[in-house]
C-alpha cells in the first residue's frame, strides 16, 4: 500500500518497512530530521543526499510538526 503524504513524502509498505521516505528514494524522513537535530546544515544534507531538495527537507519539517502537533493537516492520497 502506498500513501502519498505530499509531493515529497511517501509511505509505501514495500519501501523501508513502511517508514515515511522522500518520494523516489529510500531516504527515510527520520534520517534527515536527525541530521538537522545534530546541527547538519541543509546544504550538507543535500551534499550527502543529492536526490532530495531544500523544498523536500522543508516538507519533512512540516510533516514532523503536523504529526507532533496532533493536527490532521497533512493531505494524504492513498494508493498513489
Amino acid at each position: 500500500m502506498k500513501i502519498e503524504i505530499d509531493k515529497h513524502i511517501i509511505i509505501d509498505t514495500e519501501i523501508c518497512h513502511g517508514k515515511p521516505t522522500f518520494k523516489g528514494t529510500r531516504i527515510m524522513i527520520w534520517q534527515v530530521l536527525e541530521m538537522l537535530e545534530a546541527g547538519v546544515s541543509v546544504k550538507e544534507i543535500i551534499e550527502a543526499f543529492p536526490s532530495i531538495t531544500p523544498k523536500a527537507i522543508k516538507a519533512a519539517l512540516h510533516y514532523a510538526v503536523t504529526i507532533t502537533r496532533g493536527t490532521n493537516n497533512v493531505v494524504i492520497n492513498v494508493g498513489a
